[in-house]
């Protein structure tokens, strides 16, 4: 299929942002817009690396932006629940973040200039400061590494490594860290692995087959027997790194008695704790970062994504007495991104002074709870999970025959329905759908299973319906084409 088959719905209450002028009417009617956007999809499918993965399943050139609203090259508009993983948490080309890269840009202010220090950087760490978790905003560093996640990853492994003179680091299933080589080898996915891996708890994939409490329970339980069995092969390590809630792997949120757990076994053990927050921060799970529904405070945070406006900005906090680098012991080129700080420290005041993170975990139980009705209707839907306005569905095969689960707890002859396996057909069916209805979803989890929604925290409420409104009409469309196969 492709994007030129979409049939795009307009959105209910939705005031147009674009206006289409004569000549561009004229144009697309004639079919001139309509083979410019294929012609800039044909040079990027001959130019570009094999490597590239959205715009296989999105064929789609973007060439305007507001909030929710992308408007494409052929003139068609959709409503963009991916919001670039997650990095634009007030949504495309919000005002207060255009208006602060043009206070900037205005100023003369120099765009580059290392780790220097500028009203720009000090406005941003200032405002970062402002909204860290008690606890650690009293004694924290703040380090700027290069612009991406997968770099803060890197420095903050290379921190507690440094500052415990320890190699070792415990990270768990299902984890996404990045793409560097320090960061793929603490993800789930990793080949070579030189970490410890642990069960990171879930209810629906539960790996002892229980899930809820005592399935959790059992994954704490296992690691602190690894770290306390003089046998179990693994040495007291530099540190844990761990997702609040885990993105990659399928949007699954760790229960806060997990975390508070994990907290406690670290802490008695004198393992820094590491939480990435680069998908999970600035309010995106209804909490201005996620360990703060847990009340745990950890050691050091890795943070990127919405933290840049919309720009390439990453750093790591950590607390004072891990603060062991040596100087250009860790670096980057372009750490000094004063366009980023300045987008930064506008969308971390908005979301702030706004009340987004409340508003995030409002709207995120209103559309769990839409999504979670379908499950009766469309057995495919295996699960739906999720935290504030970061919501997964896993799509699986209704026909399979389930594994069994025990119950919480569990008994000698009480059985429940297990999970069904993943169906990335079915998942990749609903998402194409999704883009046929002007609705732009992601896919994620296990076998790509998991269609993601990551809406901008500005969402309106009539946007909010109108995205499951799609989204449940896209799954109606894959049932009947199941049925009628």
């Amino acid at each position: 299929m492709t994007v030129t088959e979409t049939a795009v719905v307009p959105v209910e209450g939705e005031p147009e942002v674009y206006a289409a002028t004569d000549g561009e009417r004229a144009a697309h009617e004639t079919g001139g817009v309509r083979t410019a956007h294929e012609s800039i999809l044909r040079r990027q499918s001959a130019r570009e690396s094999a490597a590239r993965t959205y715009a296989r399943a999105l064929p789609i050139v973007p060439v305007r932006a507001r909030g929710l609203t992308i408007e494409g090259a052929d003139g068609r508009r959709y409503l963009d629940c991916l919001s670039g993983a997650g990095t634009l948490a007030l949504g495309h080309n919000h005002p207060v973040v255009l208006e602060a890269i043009r206070k900037v840009l205005d100023s003369g202010a120099p765009l580059h200039v290392l780790d220097l220090a500028t009203p720009v950087k000090d406005a941003f760490t200032t405002e970062l400061f402002r909204t860290l978790p008690p606890g650690l905003a009293d004694r924290a560093r703040v380090q700027f590494c290069g612009p991406a996640g997968t770099d803060a990853v890197e420095a903050a492994l290379k921190l507690v490594r440094a500052a415990t003179g320890r190699s070792g680091i415990l990270a768990f299933t299902g984890a996404y860290h990045g793409m560097t080589a320090g960061a793929l080898e603490v993800s789930g996915g990793a080949a070579d692995v030189r970490v410890t891996r642990l069960p990171y708890p879930q209810d629906y994939r539960c790996p002892f087959g229980i899930g809820g409490e005592t399935g959790a329970e059992l994954g704490a339980r296992w690691t602190g027997s690894l770290l306390d069995d003089a046998k179990s092969g693994v040495p007291l390590p530099a540190g844990m790194i761990l997702e609040p809630v885990q993105g990659e792997g399928g949007v699954i949120p760790a229960p806060d008695p997990w975390m508070r757990r994990m907290r406690r076994i670290t802490e008695a053990r004198s393992i820094p704790l590491i939480a990435d927050e680069v998908q999970t921060g600035v309010g995106r799970t209804g909490r201005f970062w996620a360990v703060e529904h847990s009340g745990v405070v950890p050691d050091v945070m890795v943070l990127s994504k919405a933290i840049g406006g919309s720009l390439p900005l990453a750093v790591v906090v950590y607390r004072d007495d891990l603060d062991v680098w040596q100087p250009g012991a860790h670096a980057g080129t372009f750490r000094g991104n004063q366009l980023a700080m300045a987008a930064g420290t506008a969308t971390l005041a908005y979301v702030r002074e706004n009340g987004l993170a409340e508003r995030a975990e409002a709207l995120g139980r209103r559309m769990l709870a839409r999504l979670a009705s379908l499950m009766d209707e469309f057995p495919f839907i295996g699960d739906v999970r999720g935290r504030g306005l970061m919501i997964g569905m896993e799509i699986v095969d209704a026909e399979a025959t389930p594994g069994p689960m025990s119950q919480d707890p569990p008994t000698a002859d009480a059985r429940r329905t297990g999970p069904l396996p993943a169906a990335p057909a079915l998942a990749a069916a609903v998402q194409q759908e999704c883009l046929r209805r002007g609705l732009i979803v992601e896919l994620g989890g296990r076998h790509g299973s998991v269609v993601r929604l990551l809406p901008p925290l500005t969402i309106t409420d009539e946007q909010t319906s109108a995205v499951l409104d799609r989204l449940a009409d896209a799954v109606a469309a894959v049932a009947r084409g199941t049925v009628e196969s």
